[in-house]
């Protein structure tokens, strides 16, 4: 009972550890208990209100998720394949494993998802753009039951498709997005794999992280994850709908049964701007002598392109980068394809079956193509695309755009015609090609800048698989 001396490093050293295990073992199970109760309470609310409930894949731990990809038959197999082949210890690849399956495996926040993200994306697409939901298979598409895997199929016109698309969905379901390399940096891969997105290495031929891969696109498929694929692998540089590409695509079909208790919905999903913020950039692409800009170049233009709206904001002289559109077409069932066109993925060999899968991919982009929304600036751009030398009147204009949608109208393309009047939809238009310097106005007579052909021809391309002839 008599009294000791500790030293001063003892004492604050067995304090924190106290307050360490008080927090560790009482409060924080409180504080997680009371999230957890709350998060759940608003999964509940989220489901209710939702065409298509979150499945409890998406739901399920993320580390749960990773050991399961890890330890995967299939990709155990794939590991000892590897392992024999180059002599390499079983640890070492496993821990290749550990990081493919980290880097792929997202971390979704429905509270993040649906309450941040859908906000932003709102206010984002709504400052930008005046946004139009056009044509749809309504019936359809809310017939889609919570016993099938959905799987969004998109043309990819702009890095803004992901907000477009995700804003359009957010009454129906979250989307699973697969992300290029380009997110992987702080902070956006972080909250792109809240979102629910998993990351996607382009063109890698290591086999380990391609059945990693692989196999999480068909477990997230088996276990109803609603996905947005873009079938085309990247942006369109010329404005044009690209030739698919079949990887995911062949994932999904690897592991399908016709006579299983899940089918497979496509739902062919077309988007369209006026102005795609990347135009400039996407056609250097296009050039193989096109000076190639630096990091820091390309930062300083989005610097320099942000503060220019702002100063013209404050001006009261910026207008909106026009419309906005997106329509569904018609749902396929997967189950519905292989039986009208008479084959298995189960029943071909390797070269047999991306054949047919090509094939498939070649129908889900013709879906897509034919309901590519029609707006004023692509149907002004391909007047002057079809007649470079023209110099034309509004009145001449609005007489060709007429005739354009007429052609268009034949073909049951889908026509957004602001306020439903074809002079107003030239002007519209005509503002928009005018603003950006792609037009000259002589004597009230407007004509095509020989310098800026290349961007008047890319927005013209969007709708050229509509026309006649492709023309």
């Amino acid at each position: 009972m008599q009294p000791i001396e500790i030293p001063l490093w003892l004492v604050l050293v067995g304090g924190a550890l106290a307050v360490w295990a008080v927090f560790a073992r009482i409060l924080a199970p409180g504080v997680r208990w009371f999230f957890r109760r709350r998060v759940n309470r608003f999964i509940n609310r989220i489901n209710e209100r939702l065409d298509l409930r979150l499945p409890p894949f998406t739901l399920t731990r993320r580390r749960s998720l990773i050991d399961r990809l890890m330890y995967d038959p299939q990709v155990i197999y794939q590991v000892e394949l590897f392992c024999k082949a180059n002599d390499v210890p079983r640890d070492v690849v496993m821990a290749k494993i550990e990081h493919y399956a980290k880097e792929i495996v997202p971390a979704f926040r429905p509270y993040i998802y649906f309450r941040l993200a859908t906000w932003m994306a709102r206010r984002i697409l709504r400052t930008l753009y005046r946004v139009r939901m056009g044509h749809g298979d309504q019936p359809a598409l809310n017939a889609l039951g919570h016993d099938v895997s959905t799987v969004f199929v998109m043309n990819h016109r702009s890095n803004m498709d992901y907000v477009l698309v995700a804003h359009l969905t957010r009454s129906r379901t979250a989307l699973s997005f697969a992300a290029g390399e380009w997110a992987r940096v702080w902070p956006i891969q972080q909250l792109v794999k809240a979102l629910g997105a998993y990351f996607v290495r382009r063109n890698s031929g290591n086999p380990l992280y391609r059945k990693v891969l692989e196999r999480y696109v068909q477990m997230a498929v088996e276990g109803g994850v609603v996905q947005a694929v873009f079938p085309e692998g990247g942006l369109s540089r010329d404005g044009c709908l690209r030739k698919p590409r079949i990887g995911l695509l062949d994932y999904m079909l690897r592991t399908f049964r016709p006579d299983g208790d899940r089918d497979i919905i496509f739902v062919p999903v077309a988007v369209n701007y006026d102005r795609v913020l990347e135009d400039r950039t996407l056609l250097l692409n296009t050039d193989p002598d096109a000076e190639r800009r630096s990091g820091r170049r390309a930062v300083t233009k989005f610097f320099a392109f942000l503060a220019r709206n702002i100063w013209l904001s404050l001006r009261g002289r910026w207008f909106r980068f026009g419309y906005a559109g997106a329509n569904y077409g018609a749902p396929i069932s997967l189950r519905q394809y292989l039986a009208e066109h008479d084959w298995n993925p189960h029943g071909l060999e390797r070269n047999a079956r991306i054949e047919r899968v090509k094939e498939l991919a070649d129908d889900l982009m013709t879906a897509i193509g034919n309901v590519v929304p029609v707006l004023p600036v692509s149907l002004v751009a391909t007047v002057f695309a079809r007649d470079r030398d023209a110099m034309l009147s509004k009145a001449e204009l609005g007489a060709r755009v007429e005739k354009l949608r007429a052609q268009l109208k034949k073909r049951d393309a889908s026509l957004y015609t602001p306020r439903e009047n074809t002079e107003y939809t030239t002007e519209v238009g005509l503002r928009m090609l005018t603003l950006r310097n792609l037009l000259v106005d002589i004597g009230g007579k407007y004509g095509a800048k020989d310098s800026e052909l290349k961007v008047i021809s890319y927005y013209a391309n969007s709708i050229r698989h509509l026309l006649p002839g492709g023309e």
